[in-house]
């Protein structure tokens, strides 16, 4: 990995880099579209690359159980497998400790799973995890980690940071004698909940192995925990981790949480919400998500956003029409997967250039004002920017919204 900082905002965090991996160069920050079974739902990867999309997520749990590594070392990889030019990322498989705990015993060895597809029992330690991924072949790898649902207190939590630190050291062991640490990129995970002073301790300590990973994730968020403690937590993990290192935070989706995250430090993030969104008829914009279910878009030719450079939008294709195939006809889910992934795009893509430019808290102030002006601002965002140096309130009277203030369009009336 060739990493560099081009760029800094003058008043909060973000910043813009330049990382270079072996499948070409990510700008950063950027958004993540998450291809769990080595597939953007509804689109072929040369659709996804034509987005200007240059870095994915692949799962390395669910690809070691279908296709299986036997597969994928036979095809030379993911990538190929795939037919994906472009970067890859894997999570390790430790996300799956919590969404299928029900099926998983932890173990200082490692997550024992029972497949959700047959029922046979699979071990998941370090080292196995490490080993799928270089099968899989992705640029960024993550160590495994012992992951607890955000919102977990007690015992349990400064547990899973320590196993997490101990894995990580197995992890770095393992991928070192693989010799492949010039053609992959291991991140750590620094865990900790909720708790400010378990994080402390698992960033000493992963802080400490900065010379042995490539780059770090805040991981054990985006859980259903309050907003307002989300964005500490992120704030400081954000505000100690080596600034020549690229800071992802995991399961961020919706677009305030990215450049609030970008605000505070962070380079990348990853989340199903703008795939999964679109197949629930869903569209995101710049005055908030269109839900094309509803039966006030039954008569609108207008498209999406007549602004969007998207395929869906650019076409000319109609709120109408989309209303009348959405959830029913695939190529609905497939014209606002497209759509939404380029509005992701566009977020990250309009924070970078404003950085570069010198006008990133006036980009947040613009975003905010488009996206939250007739419903009042989150007042989560209002304190996290705050804390950066960026007052949403100046000048503006828009009312503050307790809790997480998350628009969406419920009805007719709406």
């Amino acid at each position: 990995m060739q990493f560099e900082v081009i760029a800094r905002c003058h008043t909060t965090r973000a910043r813009v880099c330049r990382m270079k991996l072996a499948h070409g160069v990510t700008m950063l920050p950027t958004f993540m579209p998450v291809a769990t079974q080595a597939a953007i739902k509804g689109l072929t990867p040369q659709q996804v690359e034509s987005l200007g999309i240059t870095l994915i997520l692949n799962n390395t749990y669910h690809l070691n159980l279908r296709p299986g590594i036997k597969v994928l070392d036979e095809a030379g990889g993911a990538h190929k497998f795939q037919g994906w030019n472009r970067n890859i990322l894997t999570d390790s498989g430790g996300f799956q400790l919590v969404s299928l705990s029900k099926f998983t015993n932890i173990t200082e060895d490692g997550a024992l799973f029972v497949s959700p597809f047959n029922g046979e029992p699979t071990m998941l330690t370090p080292e196995e995890s490490i080993s799928i991924q270089h099968s899989i072949g992705a640029d960024i790898i993550m160590q495994l980690d012992d992951v607890v649902s955000s919102l977990t207190v007690g015992p349990r939590v400064g547990e899973a940071m320590h196993r997490s630190i101990r894995w990580l050291d197995r992890c770095i062991e393992q991928h070192k004698q693989s010799g492949r640490k010039d053609k992959q990129n291991l991140f750590a995970i620094v865990q900790g909940g909720l708790d400010p002073a378990l994080r402390d301790l698992c960033l000493d300590a992963m802080i400490e192995r900065k010379d042995q990973v490539a780059g770090y994730a805040i991981g054990g968020l985006s859980g259903g925990e309050e907003k307002d403690v989300f964005w500490k937590i992120i704030k400081q993990c954000a505000d100690r981790l080596p600034s020549d290192r690229p800071r992802y935070s995991m399961g961020v989706g919706f677009a305030e949480d990215l450049l609030v995250c970008v605000a505070l430090g962070v380079d990348m993030a990853d989340c199903v919400f703008p795939t999964r969104t679109a197949r629930f008829g869903v569209a995101l914009t710049f005055k908030g998500p269109l839900n094309l279910k509803l039966g006030k878009h039954t008569k609108s030719m207008e498209p999406i956003d007549k602004n969007c450079p998207c395929p869906t939008c650019a076409s000319g294709m109609s709120r109408a029409v989309l209303h009348h195939i959405v959830t029913i006809e695939t190529a609905g889910a497939h014209a606002l997967t497209i759509h939404n992934l380029v509005f992701q795009a566009q977020v990250m893509g309009g924070a970078r250039d404003a950085i570069l430019e010198g006008r990133f808290p006036e980009y947040l102030r613009s975003f905010f004002f488009d996206y939250f002006g007739d419903t009042g601002y989150p007042e989560w965002c209002v304190n996290a920017l705050r804390s950066v140096g960026v007052d949403l309130m100046q000048g503006v009277d828009i009312p503050i919204v307790q809790g997480s203030g998350v628009k969406w369009e419920y009805s007719d009336a709406a």
